[in-house]
């Protein structure tokens, strides 16, 4: 058996499109542009890439997009400040903090900042609620949402399976249990200091690891014919990415499974753009 790729990249290309035509519809009809600020903090490599990703796709969706760049040293009043002048903007739908923040900030009270209707990342406490409590009125994490648009383009069957989810952050794995369990799947949630861990992922119809480590999930750790997603990414010593998932002996066990990378992460910078739009289509009513 050799699993079929879940091709992350065609799937957001598809969503992108028929995004940008509702956007100019909104435009158009509505005289609205969706618009996306963001707050980048520091010189760290991987943010500043992950920035002008989610700029660039703005951009291209049309979506307007503000970018607020503070150096290492910028306090956390100054932060908050910019933050609660967005919340007073009418003509800014969507906020977004880059993580992660310097030692120096509280990352919950910067986030907690802003206004839910415009927490289009999905971190704030009120739309963490809603989402808990199988509510439809709050914003999706977006990897999460993406890992659910996936699923639901291949028609995977989530009534009833068997789910594990290997992570247990608040961006990835313990949203991702919600929204599984939201759909009637049995929800396993392990983390990496959970015990006999292969236990668990040969029980699993949908495996979805979101640890960090490298090739963690090896093929003799997976349920013939299984889905595998993958959200990790990880850089090999000769500087090549790979997933939390060993892909090469995982592919040969797993019914469909995600690359890394090509899988998961074009979906999260889509989803994005579609809270955006989201919100700013709420604005309407």
């Amino acid at each position: 058996m050799t699993a079929r790729l879940i091709d992350g990249i065609s799937l957001s290309a598809k969503i992108r499109d028929e995004l940008a035509e509702t956007v100019a519809h909104l435009k158009a009809t509505c005289g609205i542009t969706p618009c996306l600020a963001v707050i980048l903090v520091g010189e760290d490599h991987a943010s500043q890439v992950y920035v002008r990703n989610k700029v660039a796709a703005c951009e291209k969706a049309g979506i307007r997009s503000i970018l607020a760049r503070y150096a290492l040293n910028v306090t956390s009043a100054e932060v908050l400040g910019k933050i609660a002048e967005w919340n007073a903007d009418p003509e800014i739908h969507g906020i977004l903090v880059q993580l992660p923040l310097p030692k120096q900030f509280d990352t919950d009270t910067i986030l907690s900042a802003i206004l839910p209707e415009k927490d289009v990342d999905g971190f704030h406490a009120e739309n963490v609620g809603v989402l808990m409590q199988g509510g439809h009125s709050c914003f999706i994490p977006c990897t999460p949402y993406g890992v659910m648009k996936m699923l639901e383009s291949e028609g995977v069957n989530i009534d009833g399976a068997e789910a594990v989810v290997i992570g247990s952050s608040n961006i990835v794995g313990k949203p991702m249990a919600m929204l599984l369990l939201a759909k009637h799947a049995t929800v396993t949630l392990c983390h990496i200091r959970s015990r006999d861990i292969a236990f668990h992922t040969r029980r699993a119809d949908i495996l979805v690891v979101a640890v960090g480590c490298a090739k963690m999930i090896t093929g003799d750790m997976i349920k013939p014919g299984a889905v595998v997603i993958d959200v990790g990414i990880n850089r090999t010593p000769d500087g090549k990415l790979c997933g939390d998932v060993d892909f090469e002996s995982a592919k040969e066990i797993a019914g469909l499974i995600t690359p890394v990378p090509g899988g998961v992460g074009p979906m999260t910078i889509t989803m994005l753009l579609v809270n955006t739009l989201e919100s700013a289509e709420r604005t309407l009513k």
